[in-house]
């Protein structure tokens, strides 16, 4: 009974003078660089507090969380698509979901992004309708790949990319016992992916998921090159006219600094969540009593 009492009591671990001079070295450090940050007069603090809540810099905030949001929506959902292709044993399926992986992978999404906003250099029309017949649709793709519109779609398939292989990771996480049980109970191949895989794939899943969110937030700002008013490209637009580069610099790194912040949170929270490995023991653990014990104490 002691030895167990033992292993369920908190650690407490010794700090060494090396660990207090690393603080205070570090406080030392951070409060030259905040003293200097702030009584530096280049910075400008009085333009920042007068452009951080301006209407064009909200405006570019509220554009580039829709962005997100939208692109990770549809960029998981094509994602999640892609990687039970690419766990499919028929061969066209699997190569073709690689191949999907592989090239959006292994180029710069700024390059996806240019691209399909000139797209309709390429095909300057598209006829939608059925085939082998004259019902059908042309379509202006010159007029349908707007700059929003161009964000939206290389963003959304570049992120596919990533989560596919997120997702696929998950499903690769799925121990080949319970595959294996859903088929002795006559599962087919979607409701062992429903009620099996999925469900299971998730601890792994959402972590990293979370890690994509934020890196999407922070990647919507490549869109300014498409002339999309999102936050970094309205604080563009408003040094440009008043030559207060740096100022305005500050403001779209403090929002999305705030942003990053308020993500991270829920991240941290769903990664406790799911977490399948405990870092820490509890600090107030039930007393265990072994059965031999209880049965003496009984007599």
């Amino acid at each position: 009974m002691g030895s167990i009492d033992a292993v369920l009591k908190p650690r407490l671990r010794v700090r060494t003078p090396t660990e207090y001079a690393g603080w205070i070295l570090s406080i030392l450090i951070g409060i030259g660089i905040l003293a200097s940050v702030l009584t530096n007069p280049n910075f400008k603090w009085g333009i920042v507090g007068k452009y951080f809540f301006a209407e064009s810099i909200l405006r570019g905030l509220m554009l580039t969380i829709f962005l997100t949001i939208a692109s990770m929506v549809m960029g998981t959902l094509l994602g999640l698509a892609l990687a039970i292709m690419r766990s499919s044993h028929v061969k066209p399926v699997s190569i073709a979901a690689n191949i999907y992986i592989n090239l959006f992978r292994g180029t710069p999404v700024l390059v996806q992004l240019i691209f399909w906003f000139n797209v309709s250099a390429l095909y300057p029309n598209l006829m939608i309708g059925i085939p082998f017949t004259d019902i059908g649709m042309a379509v202006d793709v010159n007029t349908l790949m707007g700059p929003i519109t161009a964000a939206l779609v290389g963003l959304t398939l570049n992120e596919a990319a990533y989560m596919a292989e997120i997702i696929r990771g998950g499903f690769s996480a799925v121990g080949k016992g319970q595959i294996e049980a859903a088929d002795s109970l006559g599962m087919s191949a979607g409701m062992r992916m429903r009620k099996v895989i999925i469900p299971q794939a998730m601890p792994s899943i959402i972590p990293a998921t979370g890690n994509q969110v934020i890196g999407m937030f922070k990647g919507t700002s490549l869109v300014s090159v498409l002339g999309v008013a999102e936050l970094l490209q309205s604080a563009q637009l408003i040094y440009a006219r008043t030559f207060e580069t740096i100022p305005l610099l500050i403001v779209a790194s403090l929002w999305y600094l705030v942003m990053t912040l308020l993500l991270s949170y829920p991240q941290a929270k769903l990664e406790k969540r799911y977490s399948r490995a405990t870092s820490t023991l509890p600090r107030k653990a039930k007393k265990v009593v072994l059965r031999e014990q209880e049965e003496g104490n009984l007599r």
